[in-house]
Parts: structure tokens; C-alpha cells; sequence
């Protein structure tokens, strides 16, 4: 988190370089406590870790082709874990170290359009399975519900009486959980995330056996 603020107030090159040691040593560090908590989901959701940190975690360097925004790089470490890495389109779990803006997340953000459809359909076809899992008290303490834009009408292809239309207006299926920093450098957080990765499990799965 030390260096993390530190780029924030020196995002450019030459400081980097003269940082790169700094930086091998805290990507060093990210990577180990990627491992821990792989090991944590290990033991509620073997799949997910069928991979290695070095899969999951995401460069730090920027794509700054398209945009305006030309700081070379990142602000923060994430990590994102499921079989497969961070390229994967399965649902899984996503930790994101950032010195004011540290958060747990998971689900599936930004589905390709038939991955889309196919949870939409399958909340459609087991809409009492999906609203027990979303309204579950642990699932609600950690996360409140699920966040992303959404459509302003009913998907092509579903009906627009259908009672429980707004859960099929959501443009990604994700959810998020904010940390304070004096919480994410403490050892204990660990505990933290074991709790909220376990109280997101049901709704990976269900996301996951949808587009499998």
C-alpha cells in the first residue's frame, strides 16, 4: 500500500524506474498473498484455483491507446481468480488492493453477448433459485445486491410482464464489497475475505453452470 500511494503522486515513467526495485518488491509481496488466499477458496470452491497467482494477478501497466488518461500506470494490484486466470469468462473472484478504493468482488463483468443471454435465461427458467440466493442474510450483509448499469427495457427475446424483470436488465452479473485501507493492511483480513469469497460462492456457481 506504501508504494501504491506513492505511484498515485508520481504516476510516470521516470519516477517508476527509479522505483522498479519498490515495485518488484511489493508485486513480490502480491504475489504471495494471492497464494493465501487461493489456498482460503481452496477450501469452499476447488475449481476456482485450479490456476497460478501469476495467472490471476493483472500488469500493472496501462493500455493507454484509447484513452485520454495517459498515466502509464495502474493505481492498484488486482487480482483475479478462477480457472483460468484473469482471462477467463467463468465467474470467480476478484481482490483489488488500492489505497482508497480497496475492494473484494466477483461474479462475471462484461459477459460476451451469448454468455449474457445464457444467465438471463437461466435466471429466467430458475428465478426462485437466483432471488434465495441474492436475498441469502450473508449475501446481503457483504454486498447489498447486484451492481451494474442495466437496460431500460425487458432483454430481447423474454417477456416484459414477467414479474422479475429488473434481474434480467443487468448489462454484467457482479458483486462488490469496499475495504478501508486500516482494514486490508491488517493480518487479519484474511479473515475477511475468506468471508465474503465463502458468501459469494452460491452465486458463481449459479452464473457458471448457466454458460458452462
Amino acid at each position: 500500500m506504501s508504494f501504491l500511494k506513492d505511484l498515485k503522486k508520481n504516476n510516470n515513467r521516470e519516477w517508476f524506474d527509479e522505483n522498479r526495485e519498490r515495485y518488484q518488491e511489493a508485486k513480490a509481496a502480491f504475489e504471495i498473498y494471492v497464494s493465501m488466499v487461493m489456498a482460503e477458496i481452496k477450501q469452499f470452491d476447488r475449481e476456482a484455483v485450479m490456476t497460478t497467482p501469476k495467472e490471476c494477478i493483472f500488469r500493472i501497466f496501462r493500455d493507454i491507446r484509447f484513452t485520454h488518461d495517459k498515466t502509464p500506470y495502474k493505481n492498484n494490484f488486482g487480482a483475479y481468480i478462477v480457472k483460468g486466470g484473469r482471462k477467463s469468462s467463468l465467474a470467480g473472484y476478484y481482490v483489488h488492493f488500492e489505497p482508497g478504493a480497496s475492494m473484494l468482488a466477483g461474479g462475471i463483468y462484461m459477459p460476451q453477448p451469448d454468455a449474457l443471454k445464457a444467465i438471463r435465461t437461466s435466471i429466467y427458467h430458475n428465478i426462485d433459485e437466483f432471488r434465495e440466493i441474492i436475498s441469502n442474510p450473508r449475501f446481503v450483509k457483504h454486498f447489498g445486491g447486484i451492481e451494474g448499469p442495466r437496460i431500460s427495457t425487458a432483454p430481447k427475446g423474454f417477456p416484459k410482464d414477467f414479474k422479475d424483470i429488473a434481474l434480467l436488465q443487468f448489462k454484467w452479473y457482479s458483486v462488490g464489497k469496499m475495504e478501508p485501507d486500516a482494514a486490508v493492511v491488517k493480518e487479519s483480513y484474511i479473515r475477511e475475505i475468506r468471508e465474503v469469497f465463502q458468501a459469494m460462492v452460491p452465486f458463481n456457481r449459479f452464473l457458471n453452470e448457466a454458460i458452462k
